[in-house]
């Protein structure tokens, strides 16, 4: 054995010695390339940094060449940050990059405010010397800046939060700079909190907005300036990355305190809203007109035992239920589109889900439940995209669909609740995929098979088209 070992290690000493060290080159005709000649950042938060951008560096050549300067033009005070071969800093020198190989480099930017309000340009360079050629790489950013909440307490059982809105008090956020959240922006019991038209909401990580019990939250969006809630990720990997933030949840409320969200879109998280009774039945409503929710991992909508109506809205796109009703509460929807065809992962669920009950330790409790859906669209990629799970006949437990498209071979116009529908015919969107449910085509199953008196009631689409005459199903008019 241990003649073995010896034979080994002679055979190694006599490998390296016999090995040729490649040549640095000295010829200036060899030059470096790159994997780009410019690293763009897509807007940046002022004060928060960017993700990571990676520039590759090669060298092409059969000959080892010898970077003998790297530098940052922008130096010690540049807003770019530069890591190559594991070693951070401004300048560098005598980076040898092997033969047929390349060098990582990795770079970040972190923007100071200033006044602007409209988004800003940030550049600088890198300079490459190799054999005494001179290349640069452009460096450009895109900066924003923006008002920051961020979470400064946390009460056992639940997220960390920041107050935005006290008792009392009401907070309008304006749409001059966007708002990014780190936590929960959390409306206090009796306090309200207003958003205005065209304000741009980002929200990081597991955050979102909570309004506690008797909180108000008032979403105030024009057809020409939605409100948008959506992940603080700009990257365009991220454009349609769904779960990226945790969802907007509305606790039961106070009588008089209605929350209202109109023409907002609300993408990308996890629930899109959760409204629900949590400390008391709650006294107030959620009304929603003319919104989006679209791309969320859970649920687009969840509720428990809450008063919702609905007009106009869309909900599209989510990994388990569109619109999901556990334990009761009263819902109106007019007007609505909901087609669910995630394809990010396998859905077994239903896009609308309607409970009346729930189960604890052996015991059910029931709610009653009203469920009206007029002139509306319930599709996607499942067989079954309308599901119940009632329970007993102790409670009023109600649903109608009036002059609706449904997906479902469980009902028909025969079944209890059914008026006029249109069952498992395709309505034709132009585009899911890309989040587009407007219909297509005018010989879609939709076009023109509204109830009048429904449609009267919500005179406009979402987009402000009117539906004078016979209208069309959905929240869009062809």
């Amino acid at each position: 054995m241990k003649r073995i070992f010896l034979i080994i290690i002679a055979a190694i000493v006599l490998f390296s010695s016999c090995r040729k060290e490649n040549n640095i080159s000295t010829d200036p005709n060899q030059k470096l390339s790159f994997s780009t000649d410019t690293v763009m950042f897509d807007t940046v938060f002022t004060t928060i940094g960017s993700s990571t951008h990676q520039l590759k560096i090669y060298n092409n050549y059969t000959e080892d060449l010898n970077i003998s300067e790297i530098r940052l033009m922008g130096g010690e005070s540049s807003r770019f940050k530069i890591n190559i071969d594991g070693e951070s800093g401004s300048e560098f020198h005598d980076k040898i990059v092997p033969a047929n190989d390349s060098l990582f480099s990795f770079l970040n930017v972190t923007i100071d405010p200033n006044d602007q309000r409209t988004p800003f340009v940030v550049e600088d360079s890198i300079l490459f010397i190799t054999n005494g050629n001179t290349q640069f790489i452009k460096l450009v950013a895109w900066g924003q800046n923006a008002r920051y909440i961020v979470a400064d307490q946390k009460i056992n059982g639940f997220p960390e939060f920041k107050i935005v809105a006290d008792s009392l008090e009401d907070i309008h956020w304006t749409n001059e700079l966007p708002y990014v959240v780190y936590g929960y922006a959390l409306i206090n019991s009796y306090g309200t909190l207003h958003i205005e038209a065209g304000t741009h909401v980002y929200i990081h990580g597991r955050g979102g907005l909570w309004s506690w019990s008797d909180g108000q939250l008032i979403i105030d969006g024009t057809v020409d300036n939605p409100v948008i809630i959506e992940s603080d990720r700009l990257e365009p990997f991220f454009d349609n990355e769904p779960g990226q933030w945790d969802r907007i949840w509305l606790m039961d409320g106070r009588e008089g305190a209605d929350h209202i969200i109109n023409h907002a879109i609300i993408r990308n998280a996890f629930i899109g809203i959760q409204a629900e009774s949590f400390i008391h039945e709650t006294r107030n409503a959620l009304r929603i007109n003319n919104t989006i929710l679209e791309n969320h991992t859970g649920v687009g909508l969840y509720a428990v035992y809450y008063a919702i109506e609905a007009n106009n809205m869309v909900i599209d796109n989510c990994g388990q239920y569109a619109f999901a009703v556990a334990q009761g509460g009263a819902y109106a929807l007019k007007h609505c589109t909901i087609g669910n065809y995630w394809w990010k992962s396998t859905r077994t669920t239903a896009s609308v889900m309607l409970s009346n009950y729930v189960e604890e330790d052996g015991q059910v409790y029931e709610f009653p439940l009203l469920f009206e859906m007029g002139n509306s669209i319930v599709h996607g990629a499942q067989e079954q995209e309308f599901e119940t799970a009632l329970s007993g006949t102790t409670v009023d437990t109600t649903y109608v669909f009036d002059h609706c498209l449904m997906k479902t071979t469980k009902f028909s116009n025969e079944s209890p609740g059914f008026n006029s529908c249109i069952f498992n015919e395709d309505p034709l969107f132009v585009d899911y995929r890309n989040f587009d449910m407007h219909i297509s085509d005018a010989l879609s199953p939709a076009v023109g098979t509204g109830n009048p008196i429904i449609g009267s009631l919500v005179p406009y689409d979402l987009e402000g088209k009117s539906r004078v005459g016979v209208p069309d199903l959905g929240a869009y008019q062809h």
